[in-house]
């Protein structure tokens, strides 16, 4: 049966299942509705890239993998032709997918495996019909464990090699002493040969070997993505591997084909510079992908996109020379921005339809434009916002994340907007992975925004100025600090004509920040916590410590439809925390439960308010970890 037929009759075999949970839901995945548009090539959360000649055509494709919620699956983005950077076809489902999926190309065609389990039978079954490796390591397995198949010392038999990492020294949370110095340990990572003392047909793996490099175990800094390929073109095999955060080491064989003995790693770099990808989690392949007979890399990375870094075919010191990344493309379909996206509605260039902003894991915010006020509309790619002149991009860095070093790159924006210094013009607020809320003025104009750097919110605190107890940093003045990750609402809520704040504070109670005029300026006015739960408590999102704590992304609006201001919190999608009651200043709320069936989230999901169906009832867009918009009409509207 044609490779084709196979690959139909799978994905057909699929459908029912979909249906169903469509049948169970009202969410509407955003769709970019624009013919001709071509955007970044992604799938969900943690792209795991097989890239394969999937429908036989000739040409190589790129099989994702993504092991997230709510868009778990294995994905094939058809190649149509077109040399090395083509514009690939939009992603098809083909099954369920896990973590730690690997490729490993072998004379009979490449092989997918996944921890424990192998599986020959991929392109017709996906991961459907696993066979067993038949093997159980002896050693300590963390997050990461990617196998292949590959024939270390030469002999014609199929070794088994693992990339394995361990986070014990680590230990990932809360471990900054006062001067913001990590006093745990870093990530490790390890490469394990199983050499086949049996057959092809039959292996028998023998006890792992650590690989050495520069006479000590090879060790990088988490998910090492193992690649053994005559990478200087010697004639023998040489290590490429990646790491948990951005870079690529390289292990040069000085050996020979049949004794690997490889020399101490070095990052692959480019005019000085240590190539780094935009974002962490990397997940690397190897192979000749442009056909030129060198060997290049496709890599995935955590917010769904899959990047090629070419071989130029040089040998600089020794070590092979790479472009810098290259994010593949695709024809536009559905809607993204990075991952565990936080939208917002706003009609950001006053053209009379409502845009979407959006923060992201990376730290960027994004500007996605309603072409046309249509119901849905149509979108434009999403633009990096700019502040000052320079792309707005919030990072942890070396101490800026509570979960430690290894989230150096991240940034988690998540954000609101309004008028808040009363010029006119929508500004633009921010809390991150730091916990600070920041703010960008619009310097510019309603139609043309342009945002000044970014300011501190400033609060007339009495006295200490309060910070979550494990926040090891000082704020500067009277900074107003959170919790990590949790949104800012701009809201009038006593409706005196000044935009007030609402957000977490340090404890994780959901307080009113109140603006007032005081010789003449405006300022915000220390935590009032207003809002009781059903019980009259005060409202507490958040109770957890250090790395549990915040995660908490808020919407106002009136959902019900009866007349008072409702909230809408982040949960398995959205909780709806009706409204029961205001009198002297307070309000209270009962949550309601999930605004639909379906679940979005594993990490947090993030309310956004629209109505572009012009009826005066708020909808909502979600936004998801996978990046992907989910659109529900208010059924009270």
């Amino acid at each position: 049966m044609p490779m084709r037929t196979v690959t139909a009759i799978f994905v057909a075999g699929l459908l029912p299942a979909v249906m169903a949970t469509a049948q169970e839901s009202k969410l509407v995945k955003l769709a970019y509705q624009h013919p001709g548009l071509v955007v970044d090539l992604g799938v969900g959360l943690w792209a795991q890239p097989l890239p394969m000649d999937f429908d036989q055509d000739g040409d190589l494709d790129l099989v994702v993998a993504t092991a997230d919620v709510p868009s778990n699956g294995v994905y094939f983005f058809e190649n149509p032709g077109g040399g090395a950077m083509p514009v690939f076809k939009p992603g098809k489902r083909l099954g369920d997918a896990v973590h730690n999926m690997t490729v490993s190309y072998l004379e009979q065609g490449p092989l997918v495996i996944s921890p424990g389990n192998r599986h020959p039978d991929f392109v017709s079954k996906a991961l459907a019909a696993p066979q067993p490796l038949n093997f159980k390591p002896p050693y300590h397995e963390g997050r990461d464990k990617q196998y292949k198949l590959y024939d270390y010392d030469g002999d014609g038999l199929l070794d088994l090699a693992g990339g394995i990492s361990d986070w014990r020294e680590y230990g990932w949370d809360n471990a900054y002493n006062g001067q913001g110095e990590w006093t745990r340990g870093p990530l490790h990572a390890f490469v394990y040969i199983m050499r086949n003392t049996g057959s092809n047909d039959q292996p028998d793996y023998a006890e792992p070997v650590q690989v050495q490099a520069g006479g000590a175990t090879l060790d990088v800094y988490g998910a090492p993505s193992p690649n053994f390929a005559d990478f200087d073109g010697d004639g023998d095999h040489d290590l490429l591997c990646g790491e948990f955060l951005d870079r690529f080491s390289y292990f040069e064989n000085t050996g020979s084909r049949t004794e690997p003995v490889f020399a101490a790693g070095r990052f692959l770099t480019r005019n000085g510079d240590a190539i780094k990808m935009d974002l962490e989690m990397l997940q690397v392949v190897a192979l000749d992908w442009d056909g030129d007979r060198d060997v290049d890399l496709v890599v995935g990375q955590e917010d769904g996109r899959v990047a090629y870094l070419e071989h130029t075919g040089e040998i600089r010191d020794g070590v092979p020379v790479f472009t810098s990344p290259r994010f593949f493309q695709q024809e536009a379909e559905y809607l993204k921005v990075g991952a565990l996206n936080t939208p917002f509605g706003i009609d950001w260039d006053a053209d009379g339809d409502q845009d979407l902003l959006s923060g992201d894991t990376a730290g960027y915010l994004s500007f996605v434009e309603n072409l046309d006020g249509g119901n849905p509309p149509q979108w434009a790619a999403p633009v990096y916002l700019k502040a000052n002149g320079t792309t707005i991009r919030i990072q942890a860095g070396p101490n800026g994340s509570i979960q430690g070093p290894a989230e150096a790159k991240w940034g988690y924006t998540a954000l609101g907007t309004g008028d808040w210094d009363g010029d006119g013009l929508n500004d633009i607020m921010i809390n991150s992975i730091w916990g600070e809320a920041l703010w960008y003025k619009n310097i510019g104009t309603a139609i043309r925004p342009e945002l000044a750097a970014a300011q501190p919110v400033d609060v007339e605190f009495e006295g200490a100025v309060p910070k979550p107890a494990w926040v090891w940093w000082t704020p500067k003045g009277k900074q107003l600090v959170s919790q990590w990750r949790t949104s800012p609402v701009l809201h009038d809520l006593n409706q005196d004509g000044l935009l007030d704040l609402l957000l977490v504070d340090p404890e994780g109670y959901l307080a009113l920040y109140e603006r007032a005029e005081r010789d003449g300026k405006r300022v915000v006015l220390p935590p009032q916590r207003i809002f009781l739960d059903e019980t009259g408590a005060a409202l507490r999102l958040s109770d957890g410590v250090a790395g549990k704590s915040g995660r908490r992304n808020i919407a106002i609006a009136d959902w019900d439809q009866d007349g008072k201001l409702d909230l809408l919190i982040c949960g398995k999608n959205i909780d709806f925390w009706r409204n029961i009651g205001e009198a002297a200043g307070v309000w209270q709320f009962k949550n309601e439960g999930m605004v639909d069936p379906r679940r979005l989230a594993g990490h947090t999901t993030c309310p956004a308010i629209v109505d572009w169906d012009g009826n005066q009832a708020p909808d909502l867009v979600i936004g998801a970890e996978d990046g992907f918009f989910y659109y529900l009409k208010n059924p009270n509207g």
